[in-house]
């Protein structure tokens, strides 16, 4: 079939327009119009590119999503590939922080995060076909609320995972790593009701929930464990009304980081079950984990192994790492499903206004995303992790 790393470096310049067109096509989170004009957009560049069968799946509140088949349909379990195209900048950054490419990089509102991952995905699935490598189903799916927690594509997520034979996240690099393992994500909102009362003439009365709450703050990182990766952060506290009232309400908005399933549960039971050191103030804990650790399973690792001949094979050296921030890998990984994150893009600067991708990057990551694809159709699919032939 030729060199698939030839075939994608013949392409580079036209990688390079269509991350400039998929950056200018601003897409947030929270604008349901802009996710859904991303998705529409989707939905014809692909055919364009590549044969393939194309279902968009229409949500009520977020954006839409879209199901991308390629690939010979069958029996055959197909390979899943993941990305989002929502971003965390508002409708309207571009004026700011508009496109550009300088010293070898390529700047913009999620050029990183994410849209050179989807970029390099529909590359690699296009090359494939055209060399006459694309032998086995691959679904890509391109979901609209990754960076607002998933909350309408998980279900899809976890589905199309559960019938796939492995599945590669196109998730931005670590450095230049591969991702094979991530820590899980919970959130909690922490409410403290006191009672309020005059601050000079009648202080007795009163139960400062701003006092429970400092309290409380100290309880909760106190739980951070360097040992163990465990991270607790109370990013947001809010409360009382003027300086001369007793506070009479507080609240506290808390981040939890943790390595493993074990630590999940154990840490999520703690920050539900706070108690009050003052009896004469209520606690109301809410929230829980939001996404499950990514632990490094056998799957894991043999979906590295597979990265790993694959890099080999188009001379390119390969690395892992372990990240502190969740992506939809998490979902997955719980799962049991044969899994690798980091495909996507090397740059730096996700959620920040020097967000940028590496340009000579783009066509290797495409190759190795293509090469992977094809070392993965020559083993077998025994419906557990690939095995070699």
């Amino acid at each position: 079939m030729g060199s698939l790393l030839d075939a994608v470096l013949s392409d580079r310049e036209r990688i390079l327009e269509d991350l400039r067109t998929f950056v200018e096509l601003e897409s947030p989170s929270d604008d349901k119009a802009s996710t859904d004009r991303f998705a529409d957009f989707l939905l014809g560049f692909v055919g364009r590119r590549f044969d393939c069968r194309v279902r968009l799946i229409q949500q009520g509140v977020c954006g839409n999503h879209l199901r991308v088949e390629a690939g010979p349909p069958g029996a055959a379990r197909p390979i899943l590939l993941l990305g989002h195209f929502d971003t965390v900048w508002p409708l309207g950054t571009l004026k700011a922080m508009p496109f550009r490419v300088e010293d070898g990089r390529a700047y913009g509102p999620g050029a990183f995060d994410m849209k050179a991952g989807l970029v390099i995905g529909i590359t690699a699935l296009s090359t494939l076909q055209r060399y006459g490598g694309l032998d086995v189903p691959v679904v890509f799916l391109f979901t609209s609320d990754e960076e607002i927690g998933s909350p309408s594509s998980r279900a899809h997520i976890e589905s199309e995972a559960s019938r796939s034979r492995a599945t590669f996240v196109l998730e931005p690099a670590a450095g230049t790593s591969l991702k094979t393992s991530r820590k899980g994500v919970g959130f909690f909102h922490v409410r403290v009701d006191g009672l309020a009362a005059h601050a000079g003439s009648n202080p007795e009365l009163g139960v400062s929930a701003i006092e429970e709450l400092a309290h409380l703050v100290l309880d909760l990182h106190a739980l951070n464990d360097p040992t163990t990766g465990t991270t607790v952060n109370v990013g947001v506290v809010t409360g009382g009304t003027r300086p001369n009232v007793t506070a009479a309400s507080a609240t506290a908005e808390v981040d939890l980081r943790i390595r493993t399933a074990g630590d999940a549960r154990r840490l999520e039971e703690a920050i539900l079950g706070l108690t009050p050191h003052n009896p004469k103030a209520r606690v109301t804990v809410t929230g829980g984990i939001n996404r499950p650790p990514m632990e490094r399973t056998p799957g894991i690792a043999e979906m590295y192994e597979v990265a790993g001949r694959a890099a080999a094979a188009i001379d390119l050296e390969l690395s892992e790492a372990s990240v502190g921030g969740g992506s939809d890998a998490n979902f997955v990984a719980p799962l049991g499903i044969p899994l690798l994150d980091g495909l996507g893009a090397v740059g730096d600067g996700a959620h920040a206004t020097n967000e940028h991708v590496l340009i000579d990057s783009l066509p290797v990551r495409a190759a190795l995303l293509a090469t992977m694809i094809r070392e993965l159709q020559s083993m077998d699919d025994s419906g557990g992790a690939a095995r070699g032939a």
